[in-house]
């Protein structure tokens, strides 16, 4: 049999693209934060993970250029050998303080932290405890460590109880949760995961990656609960709040130290670029010096998610700026998802398996620098669109 035969009978995207409906890989003419331009009309962006909108700062994309004018594009390698530089390390450590943690350490993306962290420290023998809802990094992470791998209910403490107290008492456990769910905008319970945590003797690893520059005054999941001295690692991406590409894992310095000796992500991949590297620290200083950007996101997500409910949209459980639309079926999210951006609101659909059957949705999300006006745009078309098609 012919390996390629599935790749020549794959319809699905080819029927997609004839008929219109096909929503994925579009390729936008710009990109300004708030509105892009696709075939020379401008559109909201309300499916971005642009949350503090420091894409367009200019601190930050001044820091990009100059970074390329002083160290030009690339390291060429591998941080192991010959592509590490100071202003790599540089970013470790102001990392490390901005979450609260004794060290850090920078991968060039945020799927090669969880595959490098959750493969070098899990090994056969040993467990790792996942969320139902966990992001595929952490699954595919958690598949090459080798170890066995248990999951729980979606934030069902119960149900996690249940799994922690059948493992053994004498093997190594790791439980990873994403702090901010990025399909439903929920958050892990971590006053209730950490006792478990202490009580089965697990050591408990925060994705943070949407939860950085948004929870906790933009420092993350376990920040925003008072708990960052109860959690063992926290990772983060770049490629959101931080306007880069990239990514990060903080925690105790031996731990850090020996991700760095033993995570294959890490050791085999070229090391993130200088300009990257520059973005992320000017986006870092731009979160010190202007506070209110936190303030003016979370404002942005309780404007909107109270104007969906009022307009009788299901937004789930979320309580942070992504806010699902719950519509339940295929071909309605992608009728749904069509007629809004030909309206001009960018969103995201999500379909099985990404969530489970039954909660397909179209995942919205807002920026501390979306304006009244534009939120209120993207409500009045939501509003036409759900009428139109029996929604609401």
């Amino acid at each position: 049999m012919d390996l390629f035969k599935k790749c020549l009978d794959f319809e699905t995207a080819r029927l997609a693209r004839a008929d219109g409906s096909y929503p994925y890989f579009i390729p936008l003419d710009r990109n300004e934060g708030t509105e892009v331009v696709y075939q020379g009309k401008r559109i909201i962006m309300c499916g971005s993970n642009n949350y503090l909108g420091l894409t367009t700062h200019p601190k930050v994309r001044e820091a990009a250029i100059e970074a390329i004018r002083k160290y030009g594009t690339s390291c060429t390698g591998s941080r192991f050998l010959n592509g590490n530089m100071t202003i790599i390390e540089e970013l470790e450590e102001q990392l490390a303080d901005w979450v609260g943690m004794d060290d850090a350490l920078v991968f060039s993306t945020g799927m090669q932290v969880n595959l490098g962290t959750i493969s070098s420290l899990v090994g056969r023998g040993d467990f790792v405890i996942l969320d139902k809802e966990d992001h595929a990094s952490i699954v595919d992470g958690a598949f090459l460590s080798g170890g066995k791998i248990e999951r729980f209910r979606h934030n069902d403490i119960e149900h996690l109880e249940r799994v922690l107290k059948s493992l053994p008492e004498n093997a190594g456990k790791l439980l990873v949760v994403d702090g901010l769910f990025s399909m439903e905008g929920d958050i892990a319970p971590l006053p209730e995961i950490i006792p478990l945590c202490e009580r089965y003797d697990v050591r408990l690893m925060v994705d943070d990656a949407h939860a950085m520059g948004v929870l906790g005054g933009g420092k993350g999941t376990a920040a925003h609960f008072g708990l960052t001295d109860k959690v063992d690692l926290i990772m983060s991406t770049f490629s959101k709040s931080f306007a880069s590409i990239g990514g990060f894992v903080a925690g105790n310095f031996d731990v850090i130290d020996y991700i760095k000796h033993h995570a294959r992500s890490l050791i085999f991949s070229a090391s993130i670029p200088p300009a990257n590297t520059a973005t992320v620290l000017a986006a870092l200083q731009v979160m010190r010096e202007e506070p209110q950007m936190f303030a003016d996101l979370e404002a942005n997500g309780d404007f909107m998610r109270e104007g969906f409910k009022n307009l009788g949209f299901d937004t789930g459980h979320s309580v942070t700026p992504i806010i699902p639309i719950i519509i339940g079926d295929n071909e309605l999210t992608f009728k749904m998802w069509r007629d809004l951006f030909e309206a001009g609101v960018f969103v995201n659909p999500v379909i099985s398996p990404a969530t489970a059957p039954g909660r397909q949705l179209l995942r919205t999300s807002y920026m501390a620098t979306h304006q009244k006006s534009q939120l209120e745009k993207v409500l009045e078309i939501f509003e036409k669109v759900g009428k139109a098609n029996g929604l609401i």
